[in-house]
């Protein structure tokens, strides 16, 4: 019975996963679910430790086997022909730089997005898109020192970025910082008021990251980094933000509620989605 394994450098453990490899697989995956074909995908250990791996995908389970993006070339794509010989091998929107290369021709077929004299073809990510997810921005506050022994910079730092990385959601990093010299800033604050204007949703451990949020429209989870509740706490009540989480100074760790921080979540995003300006 025919089963398909569809592989590419997202699968490898030392390789790179990027939204182009990941969408080109997937893209894949529809086709092979349009025409009613059984296939597994496999993935990195490192980009998805609950996946399916090369070193589990029992090679004789498949009958063949499909490399979707990137170049073909390289020690691990040679090391897929010898782990999957007997399987009929395809790799489909791929780079071909040079085609004696034991990484193309181990291939039993290869159907390039370009490749010396050949004419180029559209990349396999260029799917439909499926649709939207949150986009947030994230503003956090540097370490403060002026609070001394209240300070929780870091913990609460660390306990909300990891709580924000199980999100669905596209994360953008922003900072309030101006500076002309680094292009990775904005320079004027019309620059980073345009960017903040253009989220769904602020996630902040900083005054201003809710104040330049809730004048532009946008909820703001705003996250106090000072024990006991300091001026991100303050200028929360000023606007009568409701959506503020402030740790007592006496908490233990975790010093932040996963549930209270869904539950704002859930809010300020409704709110958003219905059109109501938050201030």
């Amino acid at each position: 019975m025919t089963r398909v394994l569809v592989t590419g450098w997202p699968s490898f453990t030392d390789g790179e996963a990027t939204a182009g490899d990941v969408l080109a697989m997937q893209a894949v995956q529809d086709e092979l679910d349009a025409i009613g074909l059984p296939y597994d995908t496999a993935w990195s250990p490192v980009f998805r430790p609950d996946a399916l791996s090369l070193a589990s995908a029992d090679p004789a389970r498949y009958t063949h086997l499909v490399f979707a993006c990137g170049p073909l070339h390289g020690r691990q794509i040679e090391e897929l022909h010898a782990r999957y010989p007997h399987c009929r091998r395809i790799a489909v929107g791929v780079s071909v730089l040079d085609p004696e290369d034991p990484a193309v021709t181990g291939f039993d077929l290869v159907i390039p997005r370009d490749a010396p004299d050949a004419d180029p073809g559209a990349d396999l990510a260029a799917r439909p898109v499926t649709r939207d997810v949150p986009v947030v921005g994230v503003v956090l506050a540097p370490g403060q020192d002026e609070y001394g022994a209240r300070r929780r910079h870091d913990r609460i730092e660390a306990e909300l970025t990891d709580w924000l990385a199980r999100r669905e959601c596209a994360r953008l990093p922003l900072d309030t910082r101006l500076d002309p010299r680094d292009w990775r800033l904005a320079t004027t604050p019309d620059e980073l008021e345009s960017v903040l204007r253009r989220c769904d949703l602020v996630v902040t451990t900083r005054l201003h990251g809710l104040v330049l949020a809730l004048k532009n429209g946008v909820p703001a989870l705003a996250v106090d980094p000072v024990a006991g509740g300091a001026k991100v706490t303050a200028q929360a009540r000023a606007w009568a933000w409701p959506a503020v989480v402030t740790v007592g100074e006496d908490a233990a760790p975790p010093l932040l509620d996963g549930t209270a921080l869904d539950r704002l979540w859930g809010w300020c995003l409704a709110l958003r989605r219905s059109g109501r300006a938050p201030a």
